[in-house]
Order: C-alpha cells, then sequence, then structure tokens
C-alpha cells in the first residue's frame, strides 16, 4: 500500500428535485454573477435552465448565459466563455450538464485568473495558480467531472485532446438528480457507464499491491454498474437504478477508489483522448473500443489483477490457470460491452482509420504522456501503436 492523500471538498446534493437548491448553493459559496453554462437545446426545452434560473432569482444572484457546449468540449467555446465572463464581471461558474460542460467550465475558470492563453495549461506549459469557484448540476452520469480534478478540453483546430488536472477546479457543490438522467438516449447512457467502469479500472489496474478496502469499494462499485447498466437498457426511467449510477460517477472520478495505489494506469484514457481528438467519437465508447486490445496486451504484466477482476468483478469461476481466468474475465467485460450496446473494436466503432492515423495518434498519445503511459504495463509509442493495431483490426 503506498501513502496517499484524499481531498473530496464537494458538496454534494443527491435525490428529486435538488436543482431547486442551486441558487441557495451559489451564495453559500460566494456567487454574485453566475455564468449559466450549458450545452445543446435539452436542457432548455426540459425546463431546467428555466428552473435553474429561477432559483437564481429567488436567491437574488444575477447570471448570464452560454449554451452550445458539445461532446469533446472545444478550446473555441472555453476562449469566449473567458472574454463573456470578464465581460460581465461573472464570480461564480455554473455547469448544467454532463462532464463536457463541467470540464468546459473548468478551463474558462482557469483561463479568467490565468496570465496567458488557457491552452498553454493543456499542453502543460503553465500551470494554474487560481481558478474561479465552479459548481455543477449533473445531468449525466459519465465523467465524474461533478467531483474531479479533471478537465479535458479539444483544440478543433489541430485536433488535439487534453487533460488538465488541480484539485484548484474541483467543483464547490454538485446537484445530482437522478430523475434529469432520464431522457438520455440508451448509446449515451452505456457511453456513460462505460466510462464510469473505466476510471475506476484505471485505478484497478496498477502493479503496487493495494488496499483491501480500497479494492472492496471498487470492485463493489464496477458490479453495481455493471448490473444497473442493464436495468437501465430495459428500463430507462427506473429511478433506482439511475440513482445507483449517478452515485458511482461521482465516486469513480473523486479519488477514492485509488487510495493507496500508485495513482492508476490511465493508458485506456491517454488512447482514446488521440480517437476523441481525431475522430469526435463518444468518450465512452471509445473507451469500450480500445479497452479489450489494451487488456489482451498488458494481462500477463498485471496478471494477479486482471485473475482477481476476473473473480470478483465479472464472476468468472475459478477454474483452470490464472491466465485461463484473466483471458475469461475480458472476455466477459467485452460481452457486457456488447450487452449494452458499446463497440468493442475501432470497426464497431465506426471508424476506420489508416495505418498513417494509427502510427500519428500513437505519436500524439505518447507525446501528450511525456513519453510513456501505465502502470499494469509501461506503454512507449510502439506499444500505443500496437494496441490500436489490435483494436482497428477486430
Amino acid at each position: 500500500m503506498k501513502n496517499f492523500v484524499y481531498y473530496a471538498p464537494t458538496e454534494v446534493h443527491f435525490g428529486r428535485g435538488t436543482e431547486n437548491e442551486t441558487g441557495k448553493l451559489v451564495k453559500k459559496y460566494g456567487g454574485t454573477k453566475v455564468l449559466i453554462h450549458y450545452g445543446g437545446g435539452s436542457a432548455v426545452r426540459s425546463g431546467l435552465i428555466s428552473r435553474v434560473k429561477k432559483s437564481l432569482e429567488e436567491s437574488g444572484i444575477a447570471y448570464c448565459e452560454l449554451g452550445g457546449v458539445v461532446p469533446n468540449p472545444h478550446l473555441s467555446k472555453v476562449r469566449e466563455g473567458i472574454e463573456l465572463c470578464k465581460k460581465e464581471g461573472v464570480d461564480f461558474l455554473l455547469a448544467v450538464g454532463g462532464g463536457s460542460v463541467a470540464d468546459s467550465c473548468k478551463a474558462i475558470g482557469y483561463g479568467m485568473l490565468l496570465d496567458g492563453d488557457v491552452w498553454e495549461l493543456y499542453e502543460h506549459t503553465k500551470t494554474a495558480d487560481a481558478c474561479m469557484p465552479v459548481g455543477m448540476v449533473l445531468t449525466i452520469a459519465a465523467a465524474g467531472s461533478e467531483m474531479s480534478n479533471s478537465s479535458v478540453i479539444t483544440n478543433e483546430k489541430t485536433g488535439s485532446k487534453r487533460s488538465y488536472n488541480s484539485n484548484l477546479a474541483r467543483p464547490k457543490f454538485a446537484v445530482c438528480n437522478p430523475e434529469l438522467t432520464m431522457t438520455l438516449p440508451a448509446y449515451q447512457t452505456a457511453s456513460g457507464c462505460a466510462d464510469i467502469l473505466m476510471h475506476t479500472e484505471e485505478r484497478y489496474f496498477t502493479q503496487v499491491p493495494n488496499m483491501e478496502l480500497t479494492d472492496e469499494i471498487a470492485e463493489g462499485l464496477m458490479r453495481t454498474v455493471i448490473r444497473n447498466a442493464k436495468i437501465l437498457m430495459k428500463e430507462p426511467e427506473n429511478y433506482d437504478a439511475r440513482a445507483e449510477v449517478m452515485w458511482a460517477s461521482s465516486l469513480s472520478h473523486n479519488g477514492l477508489t485509488g487510495c493507496g495505489n500508485d495513482g492508476g494506469d490511465f493508458a485506456c484514457h491517454g488512447l482514446e483522448h488521440e480517437l476523441g481528438g481525431m475522430f469526435d467519437v463518444a468518450h465512452g465508447a471509445g473507451l469500450a473500443a480500445v479497452w479489450g486490445s489494451w487488456a489482451r496486451y498488458v494481462y500477463q504484466n498485471c496478471l494477479p489483477r486482471f485473475k482477481k477482476f476476473a473473480v470478483n468483478v465479472c464472476g468468472v469461476k475459478e477454474e483452470g490457470t490464472d491466465e485461463e481466468i484473466a483471458v475469461k474475465g475480458i472476455e466477459a467485460m467485452e460481452d457486457f460491452y456488447r450487452s449494452i450496446g458499446m463497440p468493442t473494436s475501432l470497426h464497431e466503432l465506426g471508424i476506420a482509420p489508416t495505418e498513417a492515423q494509427l502510427r500519428e495518434m500513437a505519436k500524439r498519445c505518447a507525446k501528450a504522456a511525456g513519453g510513456k503511459k501505465g502502470s499494469a504495463k509501461v506503454l512507449y509509442e510502439a506499444d500505443m501503436l500496437e494496441i490500436y493495431k489490435m483494436a482497428n483490426s477486430r
């Protein structure tokens, strides 16, 4: 077990109707002029934005708004938000949506207080010293950005998708009403579940002995998501299943499932970021599409963890060699992805990269990682290329 620091300062208000508490929460954390930041028209059509505005007005809080955030949120929208917030004198940022909106809000928060261009943070040529306060009304259970220190932004001009992590951007509060996720398309729900699982798997597949309690939490969270994802494919308005998945989203990426390990693997996230940057695919679906190829490439270097995952998460019987059990676990996870409509290859993801594109993604992935990435097995550019090729040939 490694030494660790667990820091999760976000105040969570969970359950039906909690979006109506937004104004009081903004006021509690010192907001007087708010940017309401959201994605497409669904948040407006559903009446959610109106309810949020009413809640702010009842607390005497002024606001302006900026919609149009897209999946794999764009740098240009972040820059637009920075300019608007400075012009309007905004002192609090409110994300109404999913991880993309939260990540865009965090980037705006950094950019408002940064001497320089915000993209310099994501290129890791500068470090943030401050961030405007951020709050969130969650409508998609997936990224876990409502409690995390992470933000991922895409520079649409270059096709580069990059992350920046800092506790400065952890949301002050997260409003989590499972009812707000009930109208999501099945594909988006499934993609979110894949993302949640991957946030815990990235922390689970490591080379160091983990804490027993951390493993129990991680395994229970993954089993819970798998079980309830299947329910939601048949019963999209099942409140209890929505609630389980939404809470798992928050706990999977706030650091809890990584306590005592070596910081996690996160190679699959690095590989997917290049897919998202080049092809603009749904993040969770992209993760599912590369996970099986990654797992087959690295499992022999991390065999005890893959065996434990197979038995404790996927329900594989302890029959045969450790390697046979581990492979059955990988196959069982891919079967689960297929059962909820998630891809397990780039072909199923709907893309067909050329050899040159595969090489370019591997090159970019290695560069973004500082030359190497991973814990289950340390990957270099040549390894990343092989995994892309495996995912592209299946």
